[in-house]
Protein backbone atom coordinates (compact mmCIF):
# COMPACT_ATOMS: atom_id res chain seq x y z
CA UNK A 1 0.00 0.00 0.00
CA UNK A 2 1.29 3.42 -1.16
CA UNK A 3 1.78 6.71 1.16
CA UNK A 4 -1.73 7.93 1.43
CA UNK A 5 -2.61 11.48 0.09
CA UNK A 6 -5.21 13.85 1.45
CA UNK A 7 -6.45 16.68 0.02
CA UNK A 8 -7.08 20.34 1.84
CA UNK A 9 -11.02 19.46 2.29
CA UNK A 10 -10.06 15.80 3.58
CA UNK A 11 -7.80 17.48 6.25
CA UNK A 12 -10.37 20.11 7.27
CA UNK A 13 -12.61 16.93 7.93
CA UNK A 14 -10.10 14.87 9.82
CA UNK A 15 -9.75 17.99 12.22
CA UNK A 16 -13.45 17.78 12.86
CA UNK A 17 -13.22 14.19 13.62
CA UNK A 18 -10.00 14.28 15.55
CA UNK A 19 -10.76 14.28 19.71
CA UNK A 20 -14.44 14.66 18.70
CA UNK A 21 -17.24 12.72 19.09
CA UNK A 22 -18.31 10.62 16.23
CA UNK A 23 -20.00 13.33 13.98
CA UNK A 24 -23.22 12.21 10.73
CA UNK A 25 -22.67 13.38 7.35
CA UNK A 26 -25.21 16.44 8.18
CA UNK A 27 -23.20 17.17 10.97
CA UNK A 28 -20.03 17.37 8.90
CA UNK A 29 -21.99 19.03 6.41
CA UNK A 30 -23.16 21.96 8.94
CA UNK A 31 -19.62 22.31 10.47
CA UNK A 32 -17.98 22.91 6.55
CA UNK A 33 -20.63 24.55 5.01
CA UNK A 34 -20.37 22.40 1.31
CA UNK A 35 -22.56 19.40 0.14
CA UNK A 36 -23.70 15.97 0.90
CA UNK A 37 -22.25 14.84 -1.74
CA UNK A 38 -19.13 16.80 -1.12
CA UNK A 39 -19.10 15.74 2.10
CA UNK A 40 -19.73 12.25 0.97
CA UNK A 41 -16.29 11.91 -1.30
CA UNK A 42 -14.11 13.36 1.35
CA UNK A 43 -15.26 10.85 3.66
CA UNK A 44 -15.02 8.22 1.28
CA UNK A 45 -11.20 9.35 0.61
CA UNK A 46 -10.51 9.81 4.10
CA UNK A 47 -11.96 6.12 4.92
CA UNK A 48 -10.16 4.58 2.00
CA UNK A 49 -6.96 5.75 3.44
CA UNK A 50 -7.72 4.63 6.75
CA UNK A 51 -8.15 7.76 8.46
CA UNK A 52 -11.38 7.37 9.13
CA UNK A 53 -14.12 4.86 10.58
CA UNK A 54 -17.46 4.36 9.82
CA UNK A 55 -19.74 3.45 12.14
CA UNK A 56 -23.64 2.16 11.44
CA UNK A 57 -26.10 2.34 14.00
CA UNK A 58 -29.92 1.77 14.21
CA UNK A 59 -31.83 3.62 16.82
CA UNK A 60 -35.59 2.74 18.31
CA UNK A 61 -38.37 3.68 16.14
CA UNK A 62 -36.16 4.88 12.92
CA UNK A 63 -36.33 2.29 9.91
CA UNK A 64 -32.75 3.14 8.57
CA UNK A 65 -29.67 3.43 9.99
CA UNK A 66 -27.46 6.17 10.83
CA UNK A 67 -24.13 6.31 10.03
CA UNK A 68 -21.73 8.21 12.05
CA UNK A 69 -17.57 9.21 11.18
CA UNK A 70 -14.73 9.26 13.82
CA UNK A 71 -11.07 9.45 13.21
CA UNK A 72 -8.71 6.56 13.99
CA UNK A 73 -5.43 6.14 15.43
CA UNK A 74 -3.60 6.80 12.15
CA UNK A 75 -5.68 9.97 11.23
CA UNK A 76 -4.11 11.18 14.73
CA UNK A 77 -0.28 9.51 14.06
CA UNK A 78 -0.24 11.21 11.16
CA UNK A 79 -1.70 15.06 11.96
CA UNK A 80 0.70 15.02 14.16
CA UNK A 81 3.70 14.14 13.03
CA UNK A 82 6.05 16.78 13.34
CA UNK A 83 5.69 16.30 17.03
CA UNK A 84 6.06 13.09 17.05
CA UNK A 85 9.86 14.05 15.37
CA UNK A 86 10.56 15.72 18.86
CA UNK A 87 9.20 13.30 21.12
CA UNK A 88 10.68 10.60 19.71
CA UNK A 89 14.21 11.46 19.89
CA UNK A 90 13.57 12.87 23.24
CA UNK A 91 12.76 9.58 24.37
CA UNK A 92 15.70 7.68 22.95
CA UNK A 93 17.68 10.59 24.75
CA UNK A 94 16.29 10.24 28.04
CA UNK A 95 16.92 6.10 27.85
CA UNK A 96 20.33 6.94 27.37
CA UNK A 97 20.55 9.71 30.17
CA UNK A 98 18.85 7.47 32.75
CA UNK A 99 20.50 3.87 32.13
CA UNK A 100 23.66 4.35 29.87
CA UNK A 101 25.10 2.08 27.40
CA UNK A 102 23.73 -1.20 29.33
CA UNK A 103 20.16 -0.06 29.48
CA UNK A 104 20.20 1.34 25.70
CA UNK A 105 21.66 -1.75 24.30
CA UNK A 106 19.02 -3.63 26.08
CA UNK A 107 16.53 -1.81 24.68
CA UNK A 108 17.44 -2.22 21.37
CA UNK A 109 18.07 -6.06 21.80
CA UNK A 110 13.91 -6.02 23.17
CA UNK A 111 12.44 -3.68 20.05
CA UNK A 112 14.17 -5.99 18.06
CA UNK A 113 12.74 -8.81 19.33
CA UNK A 114 9.26 -7.55 19.70
CA UNK A 115 9.36 -6.39 15.89
CA UNK A 116 10.17 -10.03 14.93
CA UNK A 117 7.82 -11.59 16.58
CA UNK A 118 5.13 -9.07 14.45
CA UNK A 119 6.74 -9.80 11.02
CA UNK A 120 7.32 -13.77 11.87
CA UNK A 121 3.50 -14.48 12.05
CA UNK A 122 3.56 -13.19 7.95
CA UNK A 123 6.45 -15.07 7.52
CA UNK A 124 6.84 -19.04 7.35
CA UNK A 125 8.77 -20.19 4.67
CA UNK A 126 11.85 -22.57 4.89
CA UNK A 127 14.95 -21.43 3.64
CA UNK A 128 16.50 -17.69 4.33
CA UNK A 129 16.28 -16.30 0.76
CA UNK A 130 12.21 -17.43 0.53
CA UNK A 131 11.96 -15.76 4.13
CA UNK A 132 13.96 -12.36 2.78
CA UNK A 133 11.89 -12.23 0.43
CA UNK A 134 8.35 -12.92 2.37
CA UNK A 135 9.54 -10.12 4.56
CA UNK A 136 10.35 -7.58 1.95
CA UNK A 137 6.27 -8.09 1.13
CA UNK A 138 5.37 -7.62 5.10
CA UNK A 139 7.33 -4.26 4.88
CA UNK A 140 5.43 -3.58 1.21
CA UNK A 141 1.93 -4.44 2.65
CA UNK A 142 2.63 -1.59 5.52
CA UNK A 143 3.83 0.82 2.84
CA UNK A 144 7.63 0.68 2.77
CA UNK A 145 9.43 1.07 0.09
CA UNK A 146 11.67 -1.94 -0.27
CA UNK A 147 13.02 -3.60 -2.87
CA UNK A 148 14.45 -7.32 -3.91
CA UNK A 149 17.55 -7.26 -5.52
CA UNK A 150 19.45 -10.87 -7.06
CA UNK A 151 22.48 -10.85 -9.46
CA UNK A 152 24.86 -14.20 -9.21
CA UNK A 153 22.95 -15.83 -6.45
CA UNK A 154 23.31 -12.81 -4.22
CA UNK A 155 19.88 -11.77 -2.72
CA UNK A 156 20.06 -8.10 -1.11
CA UNK A 157 17.20 -6.01 0.18
CA UNK A 158 17.11 -2.76 -1.03
CA UNK A 159 15.39 -0.59 2.19
CA UNK A 160 14.24 2.91 0.42
CA UNK A 161 12.31 4.02 3.52
CA UNK A 162 13.67 4.19 7.02
CA UNK A 163 11.04 3.91 10.31
CA UNK A 164 14.15 5.15 12.42
CA UNK A 165 14.77 8.66 10.73
CA UNK A 166 13.59 10.46 13.68
CA UNK A 167 16.46 9.07 16.20
CA UNK A 168 19.50 9.17 14.05
CA UNK A 169 20.14 12.55 15.32
CA UNK A 170 20.63 11.09 18.70
CA UNK A 171 21.96 7.79 18.51
CA UNK A 172 23.18 5.72 14.90
CA UNK A 173 23.15 2.45 16.79
CA UNK A 174 19.36 2.38 16.14
CA UNK A 175 19.98 0.82 12.97
CA UNK A 176 21.41 -2.16 14.54
CA UNK A 177 17.99 -2.77 15.57
CA UNK A 178 17.09 -3.75 11.76
CA UNK A 179 20.00 -6.03 11.60
CA UNK A 180 18.56 -7.92 14.52
CA UNK A 181 15.24 -7.93 13.78
CA UNK A 182 16.07 -8.99 9.93
CA UNK A 183 18.26 -12.31 11.39
CA UNK A 184 15.84 -13.35 13.67
CA UNK A 185 13.26 -13.84 11.21
CA UNK A 186 15.41 -15.11 8.17
CA UNK A 187 17.03 -17.68 10.14
CA UNK A 188 20.64 -16.47 9.03
CA UNK A 189 23.21 -13.56 10.12
CA UNK A 190 22.09 -10.44 8.22
CA UNK A 191 24.40 -7.61 6.88
CA UNK A 192 23.81 -3.63 5.64
CA UNK A 193 26.55 -3.45 2.64
CA UNK A 194 25.15 -0.27 1.74
CA UNK A 195 23.83 2.84 4.14
CA UNK A 196 22.09 6.26 3.57
CA UNK A 197 23.81 7.45 6.51
CA UNK A 198 26.90 7.02 4.67
CA UNK A 199 26.25 9.00 1.37
CA UNK A 200 25.04 5.72 -0.19
CA UNK A 201 20.82 6.46 -1.66
CA UNK A 202 19.67 3.61 0.92
CA UNK A 203 20.36 0.94 2.78
CA UNK A 204 20.87 -2.72 1.52
CA UNK A 205 20.85 -5.54 3.39
CA UNK A 206 22.28 -8.80 2.15
CA UNK A 207 22.37 -12.92 4.08
CA UNK A 208 25.58 -13.33 5.07
CA UNK A 209 26.04 -16.68 4.39
CA UNK A 210 24.43 -16.89 0.86
CA UNK A 211 25.81 -20.03 -0.20
CA UNK A 212 22.28 -21.05 2.61
CA UNK A 213 19.35 -21.02 -0.07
Amino acid sequence: MGEPTVSAAGMRVIKLLVGNPPKTITELMDATGVTRTAVTEQLNELVGAGFVRRHTERLAGRGRPRHLFSATDAALTWLFVSHQRLVVPAMWRAIEEVGGAKLTEQVLRRVAQLLAEHYQQRVNARTPKQRLRQLVEAFREEGGLVEVCEDDGHLAMRKRSCPFISMLDENQNICCVDLEMMSQIVGAPVVRTACRHDGDPCCVFEIACPRQN
